[in-house]
């Protein structure tokens, strides 16, 4: 088969896998589009150095978490600078303590990552993060890479990812206190 043949067969086979993982990571449909799109332009540009040694797939998914890296860094780079104004008063005292309640959930872990709304919720509050939030967090704890992998990434030391996650942590808490344990 020729590599365009080749190729062809691979866009038909593994492009809704692709677009699945893409969508699951950007959750964005149209930058995952463009993202799978730029995938298979790498993969035409280096075919050659495709030795199939591992699934064709397995290839396109490495290609595609470097697209994806790519997409963050570009995307972190290009977002503007975060006001930390929804957590800090003008004198730099927390602006509200609330959020630190503790949450009565006692045996119910387990429970809360079943329940399908609860993921939702979640799931809003996470989108709701600003992006400069959002590209670390997702990287870090949906991707599962190491913080030195993260921090090299997005080109931030690893002192400004944990104050990163901190703070996403803590807005994620008070989205989830307000939408969702405000409410049960």
């Amino acid at each position: 088969m020729t590599k365009n043949e080749t190729l062809k067969s691979w866009i038909e086979q593994y492009s809704e896998a692709l677009l699945r993982r893409a969508v699951y990571l950007v959750s964005d449909k149209v930058e995952a589009e463009d993202i799978v799109q730029e995938v298979f332009i790498s993969a035409f540009s280096s075919f050659d150095s495709f030795e199939g040694k591992s699934k064709p797939i397995t290839w396109l998914m490495t290609i595609l978490s470097y697209k994806v890296a790519d997409f963050y860094r570009k995307k972190y780079k290009s977002e503007p600078e975060i006001k930390l104004d929804h957590f800090f008063e003008e004198n730099g005292s927390w602006r509200n303590n609330d959020v630190l309640n503790n949450w009565n959930t006692e045996n119910r872990e387990a429970e809360l990552l079943d329940d399908r709304d609860f993921n939702q919720t979640l799931e809003n509050c996470l989108e709701d993060l600003p992006s400069r939030w959002k590209i670390p967090v997702k990287m870090y704890y949906l991707e599962e890479k190491k913080a030195p992998e993260v921090s090299q990434e997005l080109n931030i030391s690893t002192t400004n990812l944990w104050k990163i996650l901190q703070r996403s942590r803590m807005q994620l808490r008070e989205c989830l206190e307000f939408n969702w344990f405000a409410k049960s």
